[in-house]
């Protein structure tokens, strides 16, 4: 399955993305600097709250995708493609 996201999206998945390397390299700096473990496990908990929100906002346009192209289609493949989603959900919990 290929992940084909609308321009918006993309640029929304994009934008989370880069928000969330920035904030990696300020926490590697916050670490080398010798910063106080509250302030670091703070920006670990705000990055990793953006790389959640942009998998899944890629997970969400995979299931639209995925449900527009097997509307209609076989019940096995649906249900394969639901336990792949599912899966892929599972993973970022």
């Amino acid at each position: 399955m290929e992940l084909e996201l609308a321009a918006e999206e993309l640029t929304a998945v994009l934008n989370r993305l880069r928000r969330a390397q920035g904030q990696i390299a300020g926490i590697v700096r916050m670490i080398e600097e010798g910063r106080s473990c509250e302030e670091v496990v703070t920006q670990l908990a705000a990055v990793s709250r953006a790389l959640d929100r942009a998998g899944f906002a890629i997970i969400a346009g995979g299931l639209q995708q995925c449900l527009a192209e097997e509307n209609g289609g076989r019940p096995d493949a649906r249900e394969h493609t639901r336990a792949r989603l599912e899966k892929l959900f599972l993973s970022l919990a």
